[in-house]
């Protein structure tokens, strides 16, 4: 009995023995690594986006990840009482982490500032309580020019990955590849100093060049912005564009969000913040497409720019009347048509073109498909099939009904039609580098097809620079400048019915009509302002995006010399305060517009050392606002000789608010400038229109 007993004994160990050696050996030899060793992730450093002049649009700057080792905690809930206050966490949720000893070590909060980072270093050189409290370096994502262009450069997560836009979309390049460091720990987590070590190195990410001009972007973003409060839009877009290759020179979508904190706690308005709607969204261009209708029918030779037609105020089509906008136009050449906008005309245009024809022509100017563009969630427009399209659907679309278009689409078409005939694919990444500086790609323009002869977009080039001398993009004139362009006013459909009251307002515009260097788009959804014609509530503003933009460029003004502005050297007033800034750029002769709240300037476009006309307008980003009590006192900010925005954005930056009386520019306030107050007083401002 002794021996089987024995026997059984044996065969109960060796299955034993068999089972933690072989069944469960690299199980078991995981977890005992785990126990003995650390590991520790080497965050690398995401690559920065830079603009096409090296100015930084998003970079990686330090933070501090706060980790815990609940073996070597000696009191969990003393350690957890301590930290809830500085981390803003629960103090139950520091307590659970620290006092999980199955775990070598446990992250309690990431991004961490160096403010923080510090307090808590010396908290724990006083404090016995805090032992097992560990602070790492850790990355954050910062955008220096916080809102701008904050659709198409987008967002990443509190890990670093790119979570919308150029962020997620260059993600393979910017994001780099993580290193390890595994260290052998005692039982109680501390390093051996003994023990062996592996450190695999972090690889950094690389850096993006954009074709994006941040001082242009800076000029289409304070248009959108004074477009938005003067007409009460719902939301305004800009796009920018080089007619010549397609580079994007400016994307702008207001309402937008700031970058350094998106509202991330309400992800329905995230959501909607964060699109890109001069890509994915689609609508009836209305009059702008006028551009294309003219170049078909000319490129084809059915009408020519001396053409006599002549606008009754209606025209019949399949037993249908189509009004044209406005009282009748008379007697009218086809240049004098694009002039007054006539519908009429351009029914009569799009008629004689045919649907195969006009079809042949839309589709080589790009239209019914992406333009290929190198940013996430294009969408491609609506155009009626071939097929399907009837006699009245062609009439409506010579003069921009019946067909949907996202801005983008209808620029880079628009921009065919006025540089020599050539469709170019829009773009928006210019250069991708190596963390070492080495150039990976090099994006290249591309010709895309070429649906009018270079003799056409000759005359489209002249005709246009008629219609804003002459016409209805008159509201985008300026003397010594040769601007072509086209207004557009658009039909906004709700619940399924045209509205009567509510448009989207456009202006396409291009400048010098010599010689194309910059394109514009101006929309404006849904203006509060009537009349809300494109030629009331996008033209004045797109005019001074421009205008501000041709003299950025270097292109001075066609006037005699005595005329002509002077170009002053723009100071550099980073670092300053506003108080100093403002008043040195007044001093120098530059009008200003600041953004952001704070009590210093961190940021300025253009940058100090730029030429610039005088009374240009320079942009300022501010931060660094103070932490004051309720009841502290500050002197008033002095606001005489700024409009409106202007007054309203100085004293926000200090601290106070604004009654608005009258119109104009400032020209007396209470409390007086210089005098002191108290923090969130209401500033009462007199502005008067100059005579």
């Amino acid at each position: 009995m002794a021996m089987i007993a024995f026997f059984v004994l044996y065969l109960v160990l060796a299955a034993r023995l068999f089972d933690l050696q072989v069944l469960q050996a690299e199980e078991l030899q995981q977890r005992a690594q785990a126990q003995w060793t650390s590991e520790s992730t080497i965050a690398p450093a995401r690559g920065t986006i830079y603009d096409r002049n090296g100015k930084t649009l998003a970079m990686s700057a330090t933070a501090y990840i706060a980790s815990v080792s609940p073996r070597q905690v000696k009191d969990a809930r003393r350690f957890a009482q301590i930290l809830a206050p500085i981390l803003n966490m629960e103090e139950e949720t520091i307590y659970e982490r620290a006092s999980d000893t199955s775990k070598g070590g446990v992250t309690l909060k990431r991004q961490l500032s160096r403010e923080i980072a510090q307090q808590l270093r010396s908290m724990m050189a006083q404090q016995d309580a805090l032992t097992g409290l560990y602070l790492e370096e850790d990355s954050k994502r910062y955008y220096p020019l916080g809102e701008m262009a904050c659709q198409l450069i987008g967002i990443t997560t509190v890990d670093g990955v790119g979570q919308a836009g150029l962020e997620m979309a260059l993600d393979k390049y910017l994001s780099g590849k993580a290193g390890v460091s595994l260290t052998e720990i005692d039982g109680r987590g501390r390093e051996l100093s003994y023990g062996a070590s592996e450190y695999i190195p972090a690889v950094d990410g690389g850096n993006v060049v954009l074709t994006i001009d941040s001082v242009i972007q800076g000029f289409a973003e304070k248009a959108a912005r004074e477009c938005m409060n003067i007409t009460g839009a719902k939301a305004v877009r800009v796009l920018a564009m080089q007619p010549q290759t397609g580079e994007i020179l400016a994307m702008v979508n207001l309402p937008g969000y700031d970058l350094n904190d998106p509202p991330r706690d309400d992800v329905s308005l995230l959501t909607e913040r964060m699109r890109n709607r001069l890509i994915t969204d689609a609508y009836e261009p209305g009059s702008t497409f006028k551009i294309l209708t003219s170049a078909a029918a000319l490129d084809a030779g059915l009408t020519n720019v001396n053409e006599a037609f002549y606008c009754s105020g209606s025209i019949k089509v399949d037993g249908g009347t189509i009004r044209c906008w406005g009282n009748p136009h008379g007697a009218e050449t086809m240049a004098e048509a694009l002039c007054n906008s006539c519908n009429p005309v351009f029914v009569e245009l799009g008629l004689r073109l045919g649907v195969d024809t006009f079809y042949d022509y839309l589709e080589a100017f790009g239209l019914g498909a992406p333009t290929g563009v190198d940013i996430p969630g294009e969408a491609g427009g609506i155009l009626i099939s071939r097929e399907t399209v009837k006699r009245v659907d062609i009439a409506r679309i010579g003069f921009g009904q019946s067909v949907a278009v996202t801005p983008l689409q209808l620029l880079t078409a628009a921009c065919a039609a006025v540089n020599g005939g050539n469709l170019m694919r829009p773009y928006v990444v210019k250069e991708v580098y190596d963390a070492q500086g080495n150039l990976l790609e090099e994006t290249q323009p591309l010709v895309v097809s070429q649906p009018i002869r270079a003799e056409t977009s000759a005359t489209m080039r002249s005709l246009l620079e008629n219609v804003v001398t002459n016409g209805g993009g008159r509201n985008a004139y300026v003397e010594g400048y040769r601007i072509g362009g086209k207004t557009g006013t658009a039909q906004i459909y709700v619940d399924g019915a045209i509205s009567s009251d509510m448009h989207i307002g456009s202006f396409i515009g291009f400048a010098p009509m010599d010689d194309p260097q910059i394109a514009l788009l101006f929309i404006v959804d849904e203006a509060t302002q009537r009349p809300d014609y494109g030629s009331t509530t996008a033209a004045p503003y797109a005019k001074d995006a421009l205008l501000q933009s041709l003299k950025y460029l270097g292109y001075a003004p066609d006037v005699p010399p005595e005329e002509q502005e002077t170009i002053v050297t723009v100071p550099d007033v980073t670092g300053m305060t506003v108080a100093e800034a403002t008043q040195t750029l007044r001093d120098a002769g530059f009008a200003f517009l600041l953004d952001g709240t704070g009590t210093h300037v961190v940021e300025q476009l253009p940058v100090g050392g730029a030429g610039m006309a005088e009374h240009s307008l320079v942009m300022l980003y501010v931060t660094g606002e103070e932490q004051a009590e309720d009841n502290a006192l500050a002197a008033v900010p002095d606001v005489a000789g700024l409009s409106v925005s202007e007054a309203n954005r100085l004293l926000l930056s200090h601290g106070f608010s604004m009654v608005i009386n009258g119109s104009g520019v400032a020209v007396s306030q209470s409390p007086a400038a210089e005098e002191q107050a108290k923090k969130g007083t209401k500033v009462r401002v007199v502005f008067e229109v100059p005579e």
